[in-house]
């Protein structure tokens, strides 16, 4: 029986948290695969997409992406948001609501938010945020159970402050850290489930 592989990775901004194109649009997408070599069945647990950034698990153990998935597993963004956020959004935030998903509505879980000041540093991203003759914006740590379509950003929409930059920084024990963008880490399956 072959022994499960097991990667954490920095994703940068503008790759597909993916292996293989499946769109037939835009063809000259970028992909995992371009930044290390991967053995073969490797798969993302979960996605950032492409406008995203920052700490993704990757395996080639099934049971492994379903119990990462999981309600038992917490996911911790870092969200740079257009505008001074008031006290009452973060609570609006914390408390839950109602965001549109494929047509749909759902209810977001309660979840963990606070306002990130000093904001942290990460470097520039390739493609320019904006200047801050703009206006102010600000970063929020948001930390969630669950991971539906483009949650975060409808959350921060959906109170009335749009998202500029979102960087995943933690999953379950899993730290982002010093890596840079696109640094890939082989991880054993004990670091990687560690909760």
């Amino acid at each position: 029986m072959r022994k499960h592989q097991h990667f954490i990775i920095h994703k940068p901004y503008g790759y597909l948290s993916q292996f293989v194109n499946n769109q037939t649009k835009r063809k000259n997408k970028k992909l995992l695969g371009t930044l290390s070599e991967f053995p073969e069945g490797i798969m993302a647990i979960g996605r950032l997409d492409e406008n995203s950034e920052g700490l993704l698990l990757l395996t080639t153990d099934g049971q492994v992406s379903e119990d990462v998935r999981s309600k038992k597993v917490e996911k911790e963004y870092f969200v740079q948001i257009d505008g001074d956020i008031p006290i009452e959004a973060i609570r609006q935030l914390r408390a839950g609501m109602d965001i549109r998903i494929h047509k749909k509505t759902y209810h977001t879980l309660a979840c963990k938010v606070h306002l990130l000041d000093p904001a942290p540093i990460f470097k520039e991203r390739t493609k320019r945020i904006r200047d801050k003759k703009h206006g102010p914006t600000s970063w929020l740590s948001i930390t969630i159970v669950e991971g539906k379509f483009r949650q975060v950003r409808k959350m921060t929409a959906a109170v009335g402050f749009p998202t500029l930059r979102l960087i995943r920084v933690r999953i379950g024990d899993m730290q982002l850290d010093e890596m840079q963008a696109g640094q890939v880490i082989e991880v054993d399956a004990f670091k990687l489930l560690s909760k």
